[in-house]
């Protein structure tokens, strides 16, 4: 009975291996992997060829990775070209072992047993390319590491960039706005003042000129505003601080809008220190006309296309309309300041205020000043490359680049010192002109007063003292307190006035401390100071 059992279970084996390894061929010849087929032929008769196979593996293994790190490290960008050419060459290193002559014939292409001298041969290839590739590996991973860290650093600072560049637009825009909108308590002050000259005329009769305002032999300043609580705090601050207040002589000008106002509050709180103030309207000087005022024509024009591009009954429900009476008026406020020895014939010399400052020294010093035959006294601003003449004036422009320094130093407009006579003599209102009716595509500049200020008055000016004139109140919060104490005039230039909410609140006491609080329609439009 064993014997029969041995003889039938030798003749299954007998006739059953050639199909299983039949089959098995089939299988990887249809795969289309030759060397895969002669492997698995080798496994059942060469023990060298389950070596071979296993090297084999490792290197196309490490293939894989260091192709894998060459390619990290160009989408990294790396600036390290060396490391990266010694991972290609690793790359190409690995797959020219197996298409040696030698490794090729002797190991991948033969059916038959393996030379165990090649395939020694072969295997420490192999492993020395493994070794390196390791290394090599080992010594950039970290270095890779830090730098996707640093990838990804950059990448987030780019986008918080964006996101601060745009939130900078948006908060300029925003306190663009707020600086230029009327705020209800001014509003409602303007109201008031008219109400009550229009409750009691009697009181609010009109004065004759006095003599004052002709003298020269006293302080004559000019200040061109709508705004009657910031002309009020000027006005106030001269006075409190000047030694002789008697002597000082104040020409407002604002807009007829503004005018009774202006009027009836400067009635109500006469100036103390017997200080004269005239107050008048922009419309009562006839020469201001378009005529003869470059600007007023260049204001028509852009209205009369401004109703040309609109129909009439579209403009006149539009509050646009209306945006141009506001430029109108504020432009030619602004303007006003080139017209100074016309509006004020018979005086030597005027101190131009800005309405956004505030006086803390008595500034007759500034008329004892020897301003050599220039024309304009005033503060300088630059600093290094900043508030140069290129910054304000178009140097690609032929007229301006033949004409001007583009270093020239630049200086401030809101307090200046003006000798009339000097500026009668250098003729710079009609320089002022000539420029004006060239830029009228505003090719030479921009826009504002301050670019024609600086060709008007080009080798004219006069610098002094930094301490006569602090400017930046308006938007610089990290002015040193010392600076202003130490300042005859500080300016809230920029968009943070002092009488609005977004005023920074380390300055606006100093602006404060000069509002007329006992004025009674202060409290009853809520002023918030």
């Amino acid at each position: 009975m064993f014997s029969l059992l041995f003889i039938a279970t030798a003749t299954v084996l007998l006739t059953t291996r050639p199909s299983t390894t039949h089959q098995h061929s089939q299988r990887l010849r249809s795969g289309g992997n030759a060397y895969m087929h002669r492997t698995f032929v080798a496994l059942n008769s060469d023990p060298l060829k389950t070596r071979l196979d296993l090297i084999y593996r490792q290197a196309n293994d490490h293939i894989t990775l260091v192709k894998a790190y060459s390619a990290y490290a160009r989408k990294l960008k790396l600036d390290i070209s060396r490391q990266l050419k010694m991972f290609d060459d690793l790359a190409k290193n690995f797959s020219d072992i197996t298409s040696k002559p030698r490794y090729k014939s002797s190991l991948f292409e033969t059916d038959g047993n393996l030379d165990e001298d090649v395939l020694r041969q072969f295997e420490k290839e192999v492993k020395d390319r493994v070794k390196f590739a390791r290394l090599l590996i080992a010594e950039s991973k970290e270095n890779y590491d830090n730098q996707l860290k640093i990838q990804k650093l950059k990448d987030t600072i780019f986008a918080v960039r964006e996101l601060l560049g745009k939130a900078k637009k948006n908060g300029a825009f925003a306190s663009s706005i707020a600086a230029k909108t009327i705020p209800k308590s001014l509003h409602c002050l303007a109201m008031r003042l008219v109400g009550e000259r229009i409750s009691h005329p009697e009181k609010y009769k009109e004065d004759l000129p006095k003599s004052e305002f002709e003298d020269p032999d006293l302080y004559h300043y000019a200040i061109f505003s709508d705004n009657v609580i910031a002309v009020s705090v000027v006005v106030r601050s001269v006075v409190k601080n000047a030694e002789e207040p008697w002597k000082h002589v104040f020409h407002v000008v604002t807009d007829r809008m503004n005018l009774a106002a202006m009027k009836v509050w400067f009635k109500m709180r006469p100036v103390e220190g017997g200080a004269h103030v005239e107050v008048r309207a922009l419309e009562d000087y006839k020469f201001m006309n378009s005529a003869y005022v470059p600007v007023l024509r260049q204001i028509e024009s852009a209205k009369q296309r401004f109703y040309l591009e609109h129909k009439m009954e579209n403009a006149t429900k539009d509050g646009s309309n209306m945006k141009f009476r506001y430029l109108e008026h504020m432009s030619m406020l602004n303007h006003l300041r080139f017209y100074l020895p016309e509006m004020y014939p018979k005086l030597h010399k005027i101190l131009f205020l800005d309405d956004d400052v505030v006086v803390q020294k008595d500034l007759t010093g500034l008329w004892k000043i020897d301003l050599s035959g220039k024309v304009n006294g005033a503060v300088e601003t630059c600093f290094g490359s900043f508030h140069r003449f290129s910054q304000y004036l178009n140097f690609s422009h032929p007229l301006i680049r033949e004409r001007f320094n583009p270093k020239a130093c630049a200086w401030a407009y809101g307090m200046n010192i003006f000798d009339l006579d000097a500026w009668r003599r250098e003729k710079c209102t009609e320089t002022y002109h000539s420029w004006q009716n060239l830029n009228v595509d505003r090719a030479l500049w921009k826009s504002g007063t301050l670019p024609p200020g600086l060709i008007t008055f080009y080798s004219l000016t006069k610098s002094l003292d930094k301490s006569w004139h602090v400017l930046g109140l308006g938007y610089n919060p990290s002015i040193s307190m010392d600076v202003i104490n130490n300042a005859a005039v500080i300016h809230y230039n920029g968009n943070m006035k002092p009488w609005l909410d977004i005023a920074m609140n380390q300055y606006k006491n100093l602006w404060t401390k000069y509002v007329d609080n006992d004025m009674e329609f202060l409290q009853t439009c809520n002023f918030g100071v």
